[in-house]
């Protein structure tokens, strides 16, 4: 916390990252290669069709 200045702007932060690191985490350990591969390249693709 100590690069933010205010409580409210590490919430946003906190918030923001917190949505689009569960968009992108598959859980390497618990997966094969082969679907890791598959599911960052399909939550990529829906990512870039949300932004754009």
């Amino acid at each position: 916390m100590a690069k933010f200045r205010d409580g409210k702007t590490l919430q946003k932060f906190a918030a923001a990252h917190g949505s689009i690191h569960n968009h992108f985490n598959h859980e390497r350990h618990l997966n094969h290669r082969d679907s890791l591969k598959q599911n960052r390249l399909a939550a990529l693709a829906e990512w870039r069709q949300l932004a754009a």
